[in-house]
């Protein structure tokens, strides 16, 4: 099922994926440092859920209390409890 997250206290400012039986695929983040957002999208590309939470969650951004991969952590865990 695709989804999108609008991202808070990022540079970018949106995230798309496609999550299916738990694997991540298809990730795009819009905005952001565009070369770092492309690796981040396709080392973690076919992962599960639970591995993108377990290796991206609390990463910080300079001063911010977050980052784009931590923000496409919060989107998957959304993701997930849709579909319980």
């Amino acid at each position: 099922m695709k989804y999108q997250y609008r991202t808070k206290g990022t540079c970018a400012s949106e995230i798309r994926f496609d999550l299916t039986d738990g694997i991540v695929r298809d990730i795009v983040f819009i905005g952001g440092c565009n070369g770092n957002l492309k690796m981040i999208a396709k080392l973690l590309e076919g992962q599960t859920a639970d591995y993108i939470v377990s290796r991206c969650e609390g990463n910080t951004c300079g001063f911010r209390s977050t980052s784009c991969a931590d923000q496409l952590v919060q989107a998957v865990k959304q993701a997930v409890a849709e579909n319980k």
